[in-house]
């Protein structure tokens, strides 16, 4: 039997109101999400529709991966090259566009369903210009408008599809180079979630992150937030 207690439907917004805002029910509509002012610039626009699949509404996971790193150095993603994986409506992505000026558009990927509320996103916030949405079928090869080993990797709530597991590792392996940063972040639901952080450590340098003021919050809720970098290759 295995071991899924949590209950999708009524705890994954457990972890605070002051991080996930509240809503009564989860009929489609647009959100704004400040993230208690640090998006200096103004609140990030939200669309939130689950017509195509659950990818479609903000988990917590992303909530903290945000804030986590809107708390960085404002030059901090100026010359990086940023992907993220499994963006949903785009949360983290659209968050790091607003809160940072980048000299490289920001790539979201995600499968064809998750496509169009990602253009809806990324175009309710102006930021066509500073972000492209694309198709990434994880365990496929690379696409070719991707940059091959970016320096900054997002994945949020991706660790969520036991069958998948396999294919998430192949593209960790296939995007993650000598120089690239992974953020890392999931809730815990299942035994299997943290096979799959054993099994990924074969390959990659995954730490804990603890410089995280909040991570007293979102630790309770079973929160796993990373930083994962390829392990030296032995000569």
């Amino acid at each position: 039997m295995s071991d899924n207690s949590d209950d999708e439907g009524t705890g994954v917004f457990a972890i605070s109101e002051d991080l996930v805002p509240n809503r009564e029910h989860k009929a489609a509509g647009v959100l704004t999400v400040d993230f208690d002012g640090l998006l200096e610039t103004g609140p990030l626009k939200l669309r939130e529709d689950l017509t195509e699949g659950c990818g479609g509404m903000l988990w917590p996971a992303g909530i903290v991966l945000s804030r986590y790193l809107l708390r960085q150095d404002k030059d901090y993603m100026r010359h990086k090259t940023i992907v993220e994986l499994g963006a949903g409506g785009g949360l983290v992505g659209l968050s790091i566009a607003l809160g940072f000026e980048t000299d490289s558009p920001i790539h979201l990927t995600d499968q064809l369903p998750m496509l169009g509320l990602l253009k809806q996103n990324i175009a309710l916030n102006s930021l066509m210009s500073r972000v492209k949405a694309s198709i990434y079928d994880w365990g496929n090869a690379v696409p070719s408008d991707l940059p091959q080993h970016p320096d900054i990797l997002l994945a949020a709530e991706c660790v969520y599809f036991e069958p998948a597991f396999p294919l998430l590792q192949q593209t960790l392996r296939d995007l993650i180079g000598p120089n690239t940063v992974c953020y890392f972040c999931f809730k815990k639901r299942r035994r299997a979630d943290l096979h799959f952080m054993k099994a990924i450590r074969k390959t990659f340098v995954v730490e804990d992150v603890a410089d995280d003021p909040e991570k007293p919050v979102w630790s309770r809720e079973n929160l796993f937030l990373y930083r994962i970098t390829l392990k030296e290759q032995k000569v």
